[in-house]
């Protein structure tokens, strides 16, 4: 096992660990995702990673549950496990301790990129030198590096688009460079995607839907059963735990209990002030920015140097009555 390549993705791990902690080289600590630890004690953390000289097996010291760890990388986050799996094929890393053995694995590409997936195509951000614009535009917006196999660079928008959807843009005239954001369901098959322009070409984002029966960015990674948010841009929805976005300005779902709705910050927009009283209107949990900050989204904030973007959204979430009192003083246009 490719101990170089496990602590990569530990480390990339360790924000969807609670209580996560470096022991030392070969031992980390955090609450066992697999019982949720101390439900009276949140500060408990009985899960370790433990290096055996060969490989990382966990461990949980309340429940019992013993696992590799490529195991414990699918039951938390199967986006990350899939990239993790590619890397080791990659790398020709052919064998993994098992629950009960060590047995061979066969190592396989992730869903989004087996077949004729046109993802193939193209490179993700992380496989790019650090010193091309498209990753100094990735990083200048403050875009974490464990989300950088997530993105990808298309030197040709139209032609590549043209590749897997003939046609689709009749004309290659004006064709440029745009960041692709692929949509993913459960099992990482891609049924979007989103051309980001890195320049002023219009308009800014394309969004090319292959599936139309599925609608939502971060399928892949969301957790149903617990609380979620609700953005309209793939990218904002980076910088918040268990986020996924619409690609459109409607950000109602199929759900509202323990849902959060955090629309664009624009009080003078006409169109999103009707939207947000919609979303009031029909009983949704809805985010309405305090007037010290006057930046447009999540990632306009975050570039700005506002960290803890999680309890600004928490701290001005409001519903009912409470959220129409709200909303008559954020709003600065009539709805």
């Amino acid at each position: 096992m490719n101990t170089f390549i496990d602590i990569k993705y530990i480390g990339l791990l360790s924000p969807k660990l609670e209580q996560f902690k470096k022991k030392n080289d070969g031992l980390y600590n955090f609450r066992c995702p697999y019982c949720g630890d101390s439900k009276r004690n949140r500060t408990k953390a009985r899960g370790y990673l433990i290096h055996n000289k060969t490989f990382f097996v966990y461990k949980c010291h309340n429940c019992e549950k013993s696992t590799d760890f490529s195991s414990l990388l699918k039951f938390v986050n199967t986006g990350l496990y899939d990239e993790y799996n590619f890397e080791m094929y990659k790398n020709k890393e052919l064998y993994i301790q098992s629950d009960d053995n060590k047995k061979e694995l066969n190592l396989t590409k992730p869903a989004y990129l087996k077949g004729d997936s046109p993802l193939k195509n193209i490179k993700k951000i992380s496989q790019l030198s650090p010193f091309l614009p498209a990753v100094k535009w990735v990083r200048d917006r403050n875009i974490q590096s464990r989300f950088h196999y997530k993105l990808f660079f298309c030197d040709k928008f139209f032609k590549w688009v043209n590749t897997f959807i003939p046609n689709k843009f009749p004309s290659l005239k004006g064709d440029h460079p745009r960041l692709v954001i692929p949509f993913l369901d459960k099992e990482n098959k891609m049924f979007a995607l989103q051309g980001r322009a890195f320049g002023k070409e219009e308009p800014k984002y394309l969004t090319i839907r292959l599936d139309y029966s599925k609608k939502l960015y971060g399928l892949d990674t969301i957790n149903w059963n617990k609380k979620m948010y609700v953005v309209e841009g793939p990218i904002d929805s980076l910088f918040l735990d268990n986020c996924v976005a619409t690609a459109h300005s409607d950000l109602r779902i199929d759900k509202k209990e323990n849902v959060v709705l955090v629309p664009d910050n624009e009080p003078r927009n006409k169109e999103i002030v009707k939207r947000i009283k919609s979303f009031i209107d029909d009983d949704f949990s809805v985010c309405l920015f305090p007037e010290n900050i006057q930046h447009k989204d999540i990632n306009d904030m975050v570039s700005s140097g506002l960290r803890d973007i999680k309890k600004l959204i928490d701290e001005n979430t409001y519903r009912g009555l409470e959220a129409k009192v709200r909303f008559n003083t954020w709003r600065k246009v009539d709805a």
